[in-house]
């Protein structure tokens, strides 16, 4: 899946999603919000004026937001976005009203949808995780002009020995049984157990 096709899934399949913030001190804060379009241009939501999400949304201008969809663990996919955002104001109000209609009752005169800010997820980056299937499926992406960033543990051709510390106790099986080893990122759950295991310390962690 591409990072359009990952934001499309964020909002029509799991659509609500719990996102979070920081304070002026740094402290964390989380509240439910609905994600409510996905195009080229990124990711849509919206809040009111007054609640304190938007403040510390106008404060840090970023975002960090996960939902899953399932029945339980193993049936679960999730996605997580994490980037910048900026508000647009009542732009896409009335695209949004259309998409998702249950907004009218919550804020059902035009006067009471004044208070209503459209914000804008433009540029960032996000994993899509299914644990429906197994050995898990892992994918990042990115979107916005954000640079992607290696998300799997790695190993160092130059340093593998080839030895097998690092596949005997792989989960997923993800390791490569030919030397030097290398670890497939689409099934890595990041357990560490590779990076302890190497006697050589050939196992990078992702940043």
């Amino acid at each position: 899946m591409n990072a359009q096709q990952c934001l499309t899934y964020l909002v029509e399949e799991i659509h609500s999603t719990v996102a979070a913030t920081v304070d002026e001190q740094g402290l964390p804060h989380t509240c439910a919000i609905d994600m409510m379009l996905a195009d080229e241009g990124g990711l849509y939501f919206l809040t009111a004026r007054g609640k304190a999400f938007y403040r510390r949304l106008m404060a840090r201008r970023y975002l960090a937001l996960s939902g899953m969809k399932g029945e339980d663990t193993l049936s679960t996919v999730a996605v997580s976005v994490r980037g910048w955002v900026k508000p647009i104001g009542q732009q896409r109000l009335e695209e949004i009203l259309e998409k998702n209609p249950y907004m009218r009752e919550i804020y059902p005169t035009e006067a009471s949808r004044r208070a209503l800010e459209v914000f804008c997820l433009y540029r960032g980056e996000g994993e899509y995780f299914d644990l429906s299937q197994l050995p898990p499926f892992r994918q990042t992406f990115s979107f916005g002009g954000e640079g992607a960033r290696a998300s799997a543990y790695q190993i160092d051709p130059a340093r593998c020995i080839g030895c097998q510390a690092c596949r005997e106790v792989c989960p997923t099986g993800c390791i490569s049984g030919e030397s030097p080893r290398a670890i497939d990122p689409a099934h890595c759950i990041h357990c560490g157990n590779c990076a302890d295991a190497c006697p050589v310390g050939a196992v990078e962690r992702p940043s």
